[in-house]
Formats: structure tokens, sequence, C-alpha cells
């Protein structure tokens, strides 16, 4: 399906609501209330719709389950999805093209396409972003217009990007939006951001990673710098990898090059490094009777308590909760 403009705004997290009904009437208006307007040609007497949905900022995450056959036009808005059959059958009209999915499909259709689509008892998991989320990651190819980055394939370019999509998917699903302290803003936004990064690897679009000549230029230290000055000042906002290449007055992609060449990690990792560092500041300040090693974790952006505590662990040679107990 096919998401209109009844989405989470920027910084918002819902949690998980359910809809479910086997009355045909509730389940159409409902997925035009959600979706989009569309003509319904149902088959037979069974009529159930289940619809779990929960939203991260930006970012919507549908589980759709069909209990019915049926076929339907319509034209989705400019919104991507990024769709996965659980089970069941979807057979869906792009262009001159039939696109035919079962069991294991993973698939991004274009929007704002008029097409025709036949569902037959599909249980299917969707991840909806904003068309113009993907600038904020990546920089256009020369000669395209800024901001313009659009998705050019609906299959993955490969069987282990698709695998990678779908375990970074669970792992948002279950670790983030699976759990209430996903309400945790710089946890909620950094799920938008990996999952948004994924997709642009995942599927072919027009998006160029590889740095020209320019960026080799733009990628020396005083550049570098000036990144650094911005990351350790804005640790704890939601800053994109487009926020960090602005300040620094270079490309996202000189960016990546200078963090490579003159440190050896990756613009995310010395921000994901920052926080670890600024988490293990206030586990020892803290108080072991008010807070807890979660709390912080998620108050820098570290979702999943087992990695957070890897990571701490390897970083300062003690595990998170010993420092605590130190105070």
């Amino acid at each position: 399906m096919f998401a209109t403009g009844d989405f989470g705004q920027a910084g918002a997290v819902r949690p998980i609501s359910v809809f479910e009904t086997e009355d045909l009437d509730e389940a159409h208006a409902m997925l035009e209330r959600t979706y989009t307007r569309m003509r319904l040609n149902v088959t037979g007497d069974e009529h159930h719709l289940r619809l779990a949905r929960t939203d991260l900022g930006s970012l919507s995450l549908h589980h759709l389950t069909f209990g019915m056959h049926f076929d339907a036009d319509l034209t989705p808005p400019d919104l991507i999805s990024v769709a996965r059959c659980r089970s069941g059958r979807m057979t869906r009209q792009i262009g001159r093209e039939t696109l035919h999915c079962g069991p294991g499909t993973l698939f991004l259709p274009p929007p704002a396409v008029r097409g025709h689509v036949r569902v037959e008892d599909l249980d299917g998991e969707y991840a909806f972003f904003p068309a113009d989320i993907f600038a904020q990651f990546a920089d256009v190819a020369p000669g395209r217009k800024a901001g313009s980055i659009r998705f050019t394939g609906y299959r993955p370019i490969s069987a282990q990007a698709a695998a990678t999509w779908c375990q970074t998917y669970d792992y948002v699903r279950v670790t983030v939006a699976g759990t209430l302290q996903a309400a945790e803003s710089l946890v909620a936004d950094s799920a938008v951001r990996l999952l948004a990064t994924v997709a642009l690897s995942a599927f072919p679009n027009t998006a160029m990673h590889e740095p020209t000549i320019a960026d080799r230029h733009d990628a020396h230290p005083a550049n570098l710098r000036r990144a650094i000055t911005f990351i350790d000042e804005n640790a704890d906002r939601d800053i994109t990898p487009a926020d960090i290449a602005l300040a620094a007055r270079v490309t996202i992609r000189a960016l990546q090059l200078a963090f490579r060449r003159h440190l050896d990690t990756t613009p995310t990792a010395y921000l994901r490094r920052v926080r670890l560092d600024h988490a293990h500041r206030q586990l020892q300040a803290a108080d072991p009777a008010l807070t807890t090693v979660s709390s912080i974790a998620m108050r820098w952006g570290f979702a999943s308590h087992s990695s957070f505590t890897a990571r701490y662990h390897a970083a300062y040679g003690v595990p998170p909760s010993e420092t605590l107990r130190r105070r």
C-alpha cells in the first residue's frame, strides 16, 4: 500500500497502534484514510484487515495483514516506501512491467505512479519515508539538481543488500520501535537515518558515493577541524552528515573522505564516539539510586543495551554498570 500525508512529523514518536476489522466497509475506509483513495474489487467472503503501525519522526513502519483477495486501482503520493512480503501474494503493475511478489520479496515501488494491484492474503512490512530525506545522507551526481536524489530501480542491487535491509529493519522494529523508550529523540532520529542510509545502499539511485577531484582537494585538515568542532558542540542534537558537511563547507563525499584520510573513521562513527564519551561522563557523575545505565545510553542515542555495553567496555575497559556503581 502507499502512504498519504497522515504520517509523523520530524521528532515525533507515536506508540504502536493496531487496527483490526473483518468489516469490508471499515477496512476500505481505513485503507483510504491511511494511504490513498482506491477502487477495491474484493472476491470471496473473507474481509480481514490488520494494520500495526508506529511512527519514528518522519519514518513510519507498518505491518499489514490482509485475510482477503482483492484488486485495486490507485495512485500513490510522492513518498518512498520499501516493502517486504512475509507471506501471501501481490502483483503490482509498474508501467509495462508486472512485479510479482511472494514470500521474501523486497521491493521499492516508484512513488506517484498510477497502477493496478492484486492482493492475495498478503502479510507485509513497509517503511515509509518522505522523498526529500535522502538528500541528508548523500550528494547527487554531477549535473543533477541538488536535493533531487531519486531511486531508479525497485529491486535490491544484490541478495546481500536485501539481507542487510531486512536485518536493519528488524533491528529498528524490535529494538527501537518495540520499546517505550523509543521516545528518546536521539534514538528515534538515529533509526530514521540508519534505515534511510541502508535504503540508499540497497536500491539503485541517483546519489553519487565516490569523491570527485574537488572533493579530494577539500578533504584537508582545516575542513576536518570545522567538522569536528561542529560535532563536539552539537552531539546532543539530531545532526546528519548533511549538517556536518554544511558546517565544514564541503560536500558529504569530501567530509567522508576527510575522516577516512586523517582519522581512519567515518563522521558517523566519530559522532558515536563523542556521544559515548558524554555517556561515560554522565555515568561517572550519576547517582545509581536515581538513574540507570539504560536511561543514560538512551539519552545519547544508544537503543541497544547490549551494544552500548560492548562499545563502552571496548572503550573504557569496564562495563558501564561498574562505572555507575563507583560514584
